[in-house]
């Protein structure tokens, strides 16, 4: 009896084109293009907090502050898209209890709780002051709330209430440990995604090994832009909440955004190598990776990752006097096109048959008619997007580092 397609993971938004094998299909849809893209922004997130907690980077230090809340928020959205992308999600902790250490996959699990704790670790040194300050002032406080909250903030203190000259900056040499100990880790967290892909042999797209350090590069590429975004949208909307000229340092913004064109020359440069050397060597899968990158995937791959994504943003960032506007649609350009770079690489890379003679079209299911079609579709990875905002905002409410110095 033939399986309903429905029935066969990734048959119901798979298109096949010539000669594919009937048991090919894009089984890999728009959550693997959303997992390494979250990961990536995580890493990205904590490198621009580094860059003054490690570098001594004043200039950052308001948005460094920002970047290692927002960092924690968005890690702990990182997994979620593998989590639905799973057929058993709710074997995940497996992962934790019995460690493999010959499995990516697997030290993925243990990467990311490492990185967890590096990460808490470091915002708990920080704003410990803040927490034995707010414990201290709802001590004997009246009512239920009042009550929760000295409870809450004397528990986030574990216990440590010294705020002397001595221990503040003990804390402050624990957080440059931790936030140059971070750097590699965190990296790990994102090369990881694509060392998994650059070892696949099957895979003529993926089988390369610059593939972990493309990677990395574009992941930093991608979190330092978001936080230049998400922090000067949130400044912006304030200023105007509160009636009064925008608070927003452009100088502070304009330092972010130089970081940030640096490692975008690198990521662009990464990529090209890594096509030329394709070219070059022109092993036998060449041919239909010319007919994919060259034919079938120009659009997403020339136009929308490297023009759009990549050149058009150069240039903004290049031309001197840079202003707000201009960084903001440099920014936003910015992070559609590592997203094109995550789905060029996820999708094209599934999109020829090994047969060597068909191809593979994947359509992003729009309008969910179950659950899986919203996990794979559109909706499912608005969810996924949105989360780490929402958990910004309940941090932020906890830790308000928008309204510190």
């Amino acid at each position: 009896m033939t399986p309903d397609p429905v029935m066969i993971h990734g048959m119901e938004w798979t298109v096949k084109e010539l000669f594919v094998y009937p048991n090919e299909s894009i089984n890999w849809g728009i959550m693997i293009v959303m997992y390494p893209y979250m990961t990536g922004l995580v890493a990205g997130a904590f490198v621009l907090s580094a860059l003054y907690h490690v570098a001594g980077k004043t200039e950052l230090k308001k948005i460094a502050k920002f970047a290692l809340l927002f960092s924690m928020a968005l890690l702990l959205v990182a997994p979620m898209p593998l989590l639905l992308h799973l057929q058993q999600p709710l074997r995940c902790e497996e992962v934790f209890f019995t460690p493999h250490f010959t499995s990516a996959i697997a030290a993925f699990g243990m990467i990311f709780f490492i990185y967890f704790i590096i990460v808490a670790s470091e915002i708990w040194f920080i704003h410990r002051k803040f927490f034995v300050a707010q414990s201290m002032a709802r001590q004997g406080a009246q009512g239920v709330f009042g009550r929760v909250a000295w409870l809450f903030y004397t528990v986030l203190t574990l216990g440590a209430f010294n705020v002397d000259e001595k221990s503040l900056h003990d804390d402050e040499k624990a957080v440059v440990f931790l936030a140059g100990l971070g750097i590699p880790v965190a990296c790990f967290l994102h090369g990881y995604a694509g060392f998994i892909f650059g070892s696949v042999k099957a895979n003529a797209l993926w089988m390369t090994p610059l593939m972990p350090v493309i990677f990395i590069v574009s992941a930093i590429v991608s979190g330092i832009a978001l936080c230049i975004l998400t922090y000067s949208i949130i400044s912006l909307w304030r200023s105007f909440r509160a009636g009064t000229k925008t608070t927003l340092e452009i100088e502070e913004v304009s330092k972010a955004a130089k970081y940030l064109l640096t490692f975008l020359i690198l990521a662009i440069t990464l990529e090209l190598l890594d096509m030329v050397f394709r070219g070059y060597t022109a092993m036998k899968s060449w041919a239909i990776l010319r007919s994919v990158i060259f034919e079938k995937d120009i659009i997403n791959i020339f136009v929308l990752q490297y023009v759009v994504g990549n050149l058009v943003p150069l240039i903004l960032l290049l031309i001197p006097r840079p202003t707000i506007r201009r960084i903001l649609i440099a920014v936003a350009m910015i992070l559609f096109g590592v997203f094109m770079m995550r789905w060029n690489v996820v999708i094209g890379g599934q999109a020829f048959s090994l047969s060597f003679a068909g191809f593979m079209h994947y359509h992003l299911p729009i309008i969910p008619h179950n659950l899986e079609t919203y996990k794979e579709g559109l909706f499912g990875a608005l969810t996924i997007a949105s989360l780490p905002f929402i958990f910004f905002w309940i941090f932020n409410k906890i830790i308000p580092v928008l309204d510190k110095d």
